[in-house]
């Protein structure tokens, strides 16, 4: 399978997976948008809107955040049609905003089919588990997509509602265009809740960066067009930051997808739960220029290979 091959695949079973849901003129509202900096996240929000407007060759009936949904405005704007929650890695306790606003929506949203767009699943607390699968038994018509197989079996062994595989939404970007590297190797680390702690040796010249922060020009507001617009930001601050290396070194996985729409080879560590490798393992990419690692001095081993090779 060739590079472009494999990003046409990925493609074509995301818009099979949307389609079991909606058509051409289907109304829908696609909420949970990402308000943070994450550029992951956006990625993954603008797939998603990308593929819905394909396929429904319309725009959201109803657009919201976690903190800012409103019922009834959604119910006068969407009188019918599907309810998507955005996809990501926040199935959990780990971010639990994003899972008690899932867990209301599943408690107040009762008259249509709410979808869940593909997600990776993680209780660090067992007993949350409980919670939320009682909550997916309850709902009439909840169907959940799972971006990993571990979260596949997870879902099907406590969770009573239809399950399904599919790849990471960010996919439906398509590839993107490169900009002229200014470096060897750029590692792009977490920083966050999910980070494992690598140690880099300070004597190592790469540089290392996240993509938590961002740009003072941010586009503002807070109605669907703006949200867009600070989405396109994100993902085009994202895509500078990773072509500034000739090879990238990350943890992070829409490191790793959005270093495969670029075309720039890559290193891959995990994150401290194992959601990237699961990911891989369900979703491998068969290309000599993406190499896993265990420990960062693997990592490093092979990105001076991956540059030698350059």
């Amino acid at each position: 399978m060739t590079a472009r091959d494999h990003l046409a695949d990925r493609h074509a079973l995301l818009a099979a997976a949307y389609r079991t849901h909606v058509t051409h003129g289907s109304r829908y509202a696609l909420v949970d948008f990402p308000d943070h900096a994450n550029v992951g996240d956006s990625a993954i929000w603008l797939g998603e809107l990308a593929l819905l407007r394909q396929i429904t060759g319309r725009d959201p009936c109803y657009v919201s955040t976690w903190h800012d949904f409103d019922l009834a405005a959604f119910q006068d704007a969407c009188t019918d049609g599907i309810l998507f929650l955005h996809g990501g890695g926040n199935l959990g306790d780990i971010w639990p905003h994003h899972q008690r606003f899932r867990e209301d929506i599943l408690t107040r949203v009762r008259d249509r089919t709410v979808v869940q767009l593909p997600q990776s699943i993680h209780f660090r607390v067992p007993a949350q588990v409980a919670r939320f699968a009682a909550l997916v038994a309850d709902h009439p018509d909840f169907v959940l997509y799972v971006r990993d197989t571990r979260s596949l079996d997870f879902a099907r062994e406590h969770l009573a509602c239809p399950t399904h595989l599919a790849p990471d939404s960010a996919y439906a970007l398509g590839p993107q265009a490169r900009a002229a590297p200014q470096g060897d190797v750029l590692m792009l680390m977490r920083t966050d809740d999910e980070r494992q702690g690598y140690a880099i040796p300070p004597s190592d010249p790469a540089v290392v960066v996240d993509w938590l922060d961002d740009d003072a020009d941010l586009p503002v507001g807070v109605d669907a067009k703006a949200r867009e617009a600070q989405a396109l930001a994100r993902v085009d601050r994202g895509l500078r930051l990773l072509a500034r290396g000739r090879i990238i070194v990350t943890d992070r996985l829409h490191g790793h997808i959005l270093a495969d729409l670029l075309g720039i080879p890559h290193v891959v560590l995990d994150n401290d739960y194992g959601k990237i490798a699961a990911y891989m393992d369900a979703w491998p990419v068969r290309d000599v220029t993406v190499a896993p690692a265990m420990t960062i001095e693997q990592a490093l081993v092979l990105a001076e290979r991956l540059v030698d090779a350059k």
